[in-house]
């Protein structure tokens, strides 16, 4: 019963959205509104564990930690584009990615080591 409830609910939200003049405008602006949570609610989470480790970061030394950010920064940058890219520009996109995970990867397997 609880099922059928909840199926309804989503039914008349997507009725709204799909009969009413703007709906679909609405819809837009709470996706983008949610998304922005997410965004947010990942930032925050980042910030948190950063703090936590911020001795072990500067441990890594200047070159490493360097190559650490470069990284993060390129795998923020292919996948805030991952849905506009198409063809080349896509291979190319996942090759940078393999490139900064690899990366990352070696950074750590590396500082583990010591």
């Amino acid at each position: 019963m609880k099922a059928a409830r909840n199926t309804a609910i989503i039914l008349l939200i997507a009725l709204g959205v799909d009969l009413v003049p703007g709906g679909s405008k609405g819809a837009t602006s709470v996706q983008q509104l949610l998304y922005l949570v997410f965004l947010g609610t990942f930032g925050w989470i980042a910030l948190i564990q950063y703090r936590q480790h911020r001795t072990s970061i500067y441990s890594l030394g200047e070159r490493r930690r360097a190559i650490l950010y470069a990284s993060i920064g390129a795998l923020v940058l292919v996948f805030s584009a991952v849905w506009r890219v198409q063809g080349v520009s896509a291979v190319i996109a996942l090759v940078v990615a393999g490139v900064a995970i690899y990366a990352i990867v070696a950074i750590v397997v590396a500082a583990r080591q010591y």
